[in-house]
């Protein structure tokens, strides 16, 4: 599957588990609230409310499906999956809203006991429904977000499955009232609100992380790097970074390879570790690979130097009559630890002697030249 379809399917799974989790949270809202209130049951009715949020965050799982798996544009360069991520601190700052609510109720009720509701034997019963269809909500649900990696469906997994941890609470809470301990009911609900404001924090604690560009655990960068430096040509591996966007990671890496490979021969290297970095985390989406003659974190860095067109201007005015002009303009420069090393190439047209003296004379008159480092005269049979 190619990131298109896998994009795709991405896309459906979301839309398809969104839209069976807003027909169920809309049956169970209207049941728990309806029949909290004919069955007196405080903690059924906030049991309810859950189940309205689990419905709001149903619409924006829907919504996020929408235009977070839409391609990139000239505006989003990198496409739209932080709207998913956004969706997701909305979601836990909504259960977290709603937690808070339901503990200031309960709390009043608790501080005055006259306002205790009483409930009543059909609260039991719709208590058990909404366990078994939010335990299934959660397993499909989560299988979906498990096969796609998205935080977005693992949340409203999760959202679903405190659903349904929190209809076993209302249960225990309404036996021990019909009991007659009439304060339990009202425990119940503030357990239920615990549970959703636990869920809710992390849930958005882990999305922001990703939306200030929170890196990947140190443990997987140091394999990464490890993995890089088994490549063939990679002669060092830093400034490796990663981000996080909707599930998946983007990596920048610096490597260096011998400072005399030439430009294809360093660019194979590094597709070859892109592509490696890929296929070896199911999470990593894309890689950009930066290649260094020398590891630019620790050498001198050759940013004030002059570029190609200086350069030449200058060894002419210091070759005066050595070198042809052909002869120069295929020279090859090298960067290297703040200095500009020359390459040249020369026609084989003197003995060994000569050429020897030919370099060295030329390797004097240009330390006129303080950033020029060595001069290496290589030399072609005709």
């Amino acid at each position: 599957m190619d990131a298109q379809q896998r994009a795709q399917a991405r896309n459906t799974a979301m839309r398809n588990t969104s839209v069976v989790g807003a027909i169920v949270n809309l049956a169970l809202t209207v049941a728990k609230v309806v029949f909290g209130i004919i069955g007196q049951s405080h903690a059924l009715i906030a049991d309810g409310v859950h189940s309205l949020a689990d419905l709001s965050t149903d619409l924006m799982v829907w919504f996020a499906a929408k235009y977070s798996n839409q391609p990139a544009d000239k505006e989003h360069p990198y496409g739209h999956a932080r709207i998913e991520t956004a969706f997701t601190v909305a979601l836990g700052v909504v259960l977290i809203i709603t937690a808070i609510g339901i503990v200031f109720d309960s709390a009043q009720r608790l501080l005055n006991p006259e306002t205790l509701l009483q409930p009543t034997p059909i609260v039991l019963l719709i208590a058990a429904i909404s366990i078994l269809a939010n335990e299934g909500l959660y397993q499909y649900t989560i299988r979906a977000a498990k096969q796609f990696n998205s935080g977005l469906l693992k949340a409203n997994a999760w959202h679903h499955r405190s659903d349904a941890i929190s209809s076993i609470v209302v249960l225990v809470g309404v036996a021990g009232s019909l009991m007659g301990l009439p304060y339990l009911d009202a425990f119940a609900a503030v357990g239920v609100a615990l549970m959703i404001g636990h869920i809710g924090w992390t849930q958005a604690w882990s999305s922001l992380r990703e939306l200030v560009d929170t890196g990947m655990e140190p443990k997987t960068a140091a394999a990464l790097k490890r993995i890089i430096g088994n490549v063939e040509g990679v002669r060092g591996v830093h400034m490796l970074r990663s981000r996080r966007m909707g599930g998946v990671y983007l990596i920048d890496v610096h490597i260096v390879v011998d400072e005399r490979l030439s430009v294809s021969e360093g660019h194979k290297i590094s597709e070859y570790v892109r592509l490696k970095l890929i296929d070896s985390h199911e999470d990593i989406s894309n890689a950009l690979v930066h290649i260094d003659p020398e590891d630019d974190s620790l050498a001198v860095l050759c940013a004030d130097l002059p570029l190609r067109r200086e350069v030449l201007a200058d060894l002419r005015s210091v070759w005066t009559e050595e070198l042809d002009a052909s002869e120069l303009d295929r020279a090859v420069l090298h960067y290297l630890n703040g200095q500009v090393h020359v390459d040249l190439v020369r026609s084989m047209q003197a003995a060994d002697a000569q050429a020897q003296q030919f370099n060295q004379h030329l390797q004097e008159k240009v330390k006129a030249l303080n950033y020029i480092g060595e001069v290496r005269v290589l030399y072609s049979y005709p």
